[in-house]
């Protein structure tokens, strides 16, 4: 089966994944989809939000001829997998927040969840963190402003040092916290500035790697494309400027606008 790997988000947080993508499968074509007339997800009502995702993937697949979908949104990928693999006739490879390996890597057993509301209270989250960290205190911090700073920060517009710090500031009561999941996919591109807000070493946390080994393991191989080529993307609202910017930075060229099929059966 041929045609590009699909990575799709609610927004630019799957470039984060694109980023781990093309480490671990240089050459292979990928597509890019992202939601973003409906972001944030984080703070929308679950069943509209299954519909939805549905919608836009299935619309996306069809567009795009890709061979696979990775669902690069915590949020979506913890409510609406289930869907996906039901609808579309494609594999879908899906992202969940770095659980088990934060707490393999925790020396004091005190790690912290920063990810949206929705990942925050989902029972697939209670899930893992049974699973995988019941020997662990788990510090769970909804943060869903961060979202916003990383599309301004792609955007190349300024971020909101309050609201970082506001993000952050829940994570610090917890004194011998050592280990934080980026439990969605838009943090790990603030890494850096959140870093610089620690007031001591922490080791951050993300799911690009192993998401990037499981695709590979999917896909079993792959066809390589020009180095010169530049991959195709699409947005619900594809005139944001933000997108316009930093979708060529990561090798896509501008996003086209993708027709969603509401209410398809």
């Amino acid at each position: 089966m041929s045609g590009p790997i699909l990575i799709f988000d609610s927004g630019v947080g799957g470039l984060s994944v694109v980023k781990a993508l093309r480490e671990q499968m240089p050459g292979a074509p990928l597509a890019y989809v992202c939601d973003n007339a409906a972001l944030p997800y984080g703070t929308k009502a679950d069943a509209w939000l299954v519909q939805r995702i549905v919608q836009v993937c299935r619309a996306a697949v069809a567009a795009s001829g890709a061979r696979v979908l990775v669902v690069a949104c915590n949020t979506a990928s913890t409510l609406a997998l289930d869907a996906l693999r039901a609808q579309l006739s494609v594999p879908v490879v899906g992202t969940v927040p770095a659980i088990k390996p934060a707490a393999a890597l925790s020396r004091s057993g005190v790690i912290g969840l920063l990810a949206t509301s929705a990942t925050v209270t989902r029972p697939y989250t209670d899930k893992l963190i049974h699973d995988f960290a019941g020997h662990c205190t788990v510090v769970r911090v909804a943060a869903d402003g961060l979202v916003d700073q990383a599309e301004r920060l792609l955007a190349g517009e300024p971020v909101d040092d309050a609201v970082l710090e506001a993000g952050l500031a829940p994570l610090w009561r917890a004194p011998t916290l050592d280990t934080v999941v980026l439990g969605c996919t838009h943090f790990p591109l603030l890494r850096d500035l959140l870093n610089a807000r620690a007031p001591r070493p922490v080791q951050w946390v993300d799911s690009g790697s192993a998401i990037a080994r499981r695709v590979a393991q999917v896909i079993d191989q792959y066809s390589h494309r020009s180095s010169t080529k530049r991959d195709e993307s699409w947005a619900t609202d594809a005139d944001r400027f933000a997108l316009i910017r930093c979708l060529p930075d990561y090798g896509f060229l501008p996003p086209q606008r993708l027709a969603v099929l509401e209410n398809a059966d």
